[in-house]
């Protein structure tokens, strides 16, 4: 009379629970990962030889376009941007809806000045994108970019700066925010470019 082997029921178990594990985590992962918002307008940074790459946690950026535009990126936290919106609305003076919250909450880059930033965040995400030659403000007089970074800095002290210039940008445009952030003792700042 010939031998049955046994049923190995427990590795066959264990193998479904690995994979249902594997499964999971993978879901986990992809739901909580947040993807890169595109660039409120197409910049080209100048090249350079340096092969450092950019830490991206607890990152405010400034982009400025070619002909001389500014947009504000604050960091990705949405309690710090409401706290950053909060404070400017309180020096500005202005007033913001629940809906227009929420929607500078999950806005790519601000490139308007205050006074049209309610009418802007009523706007839905694809009109935002389309709209162009509006810009924060920077200049002697108004120095609105300058605001951004003093009360980023406030909502989130770990905070750092990146300024993603354009090749083509002029020098009185980088000269205007340099001197901006001169005034609000902020010196430590990077620039993004590109490898060579």
């Amino acid at each position: 009379m010939a031998r049955v082997k046994p049923k190995r029921h427990g590795v066959v178990t264990d193998m479904t629970a690995m994979c249902d594990v594997a499964f999971l985590l993978l879901t986990f992962f992809i739901l909580t990962t947040q993807f890169k918002k595109p660039d409120a307008e197409q910049i080209t940074t100048p090249s350079s030889v340096s092969t450092q790459k950019l830490d991206d946690t607890n990152l405010m950026t400034i982009s400025v376009t070619p002909d001389g535009r500014f947009f504000f990126t604050p960091t990705v936290t949405p309690t710090e941007r409401e706290q950053v919106l909060d404070l400017m609305a309180g020096e500005y003076r202005i007033g913001f809806t629940d809906a227009q919250k929420k929607a500078f909450k999950n806005a790519s880059a601000i490139g308007v000045p205050m006074k049209q930033l309610p009418s802007y965040l009523d706007k839905s995400e694809d009109v935002r994108q389309s709209i162009k030659g509006v810009s924060i403000p920077m200049d002697s007089v108004n120095k609105e970019l300058t605001s951004w970074v003093k009360y980023s800095l406030q909502a989130n002290p770990e905070a750092k700066l990146a300024i993603k210039g354009d090749a083509k940008a002029q020098y009185p445009q980088f000269k205007a925010l340099f001197d901006g952030l001169k005034e609000i003792e902020f010196y430590k700042f990077v620039l993004i470019t590109s490898s060579e």
